[in-house]
């Protein structure tokens, strides 16, 4: 029985890659060069190249569960050390410092799985995720968990996040002399819209 991914991989190399060959040519030689910092969530149903309308070598993408920012200095909220948090951070600092991107988005969504899990019990085998989670804590609303509380939970995560970038000094120092603009968006799955 043949394998699926590898098919897809196959096709990819075989039917499209000739199409774009000259692109991906360009960008190895010249580097890339995007404006665009896409902070989101990992969630299959969010595409960032279909919400913004780019292609290869225009966006940087960091993804995580609940399209999280860490605090600039490693910590988490409250103060305590956690590990695990470099890569974002360190995403982030490469993007602006080294990439000079002028567009920050950070993009939550409806019905995401990161957002309800702050209003579950937490799975004990999954460390790493309830530490991660609680980057996500202070959205979260003293309520029981409804469709409601959660769509306003994701929109105020996104918030929260925009703040704590802010927080990094490269972000504050950019944005404060109009050369970074930061976004905020909570995209709606099954309506297909982004609200800004």
């Amino acid at each position: 029985m043949p394998d699926e991914l590898l098919q897809r991989l196959r096709r990819f190399h075989d039917d499209y890659f000739p199409g774009v060959q000259d692109r991906f040519q360009t960008l190895v030689q010249d580097g890339q060069h995007p404006s665009i910092l896409f902070i989101g969530c990992s969630d299959s149903r969010l595409v960032p190249y279909l919400l913004t309308g780019t292609g290869p070598g225009e966006v940087f993408m960091v993804r995580n569960v609940g399209a999280f920012v860490p605090p600039h200095d490693g910590g988490k909220p409250g103060g305590q050390a956690l590990a695990g948090f470099h890569g974002t951070a360190a995403a982030i600092e490469f993007a602006v410092l080294r990439l000079g991107v002028d567009r920050i988005i950070v993009c939550g969504h409806s019905h995401c799985g990161g957002i309800r899990a702050l209003y579950e019990e937490p799975t004990p085998q999954a460390i790493n995720l309830t530490a991660w989670l609680e980057l996500g804590r202070e959205a979260a609303l003293p309520v029981q968990m409804t469709p409601e509380a959660l769509r306003r939970t994701e929109q105020r995560s996104v918030v929260l996040q925009l703040e704590r970038l802010m927080a990094y000094p490269m972000v504050r120092e950019r944005v404060e002399a109009g050369r970074l603009v930061l976004h905020g968006w909570h995209y709606v799955i099954e309506d297909g819209e982004v609200h800004v």
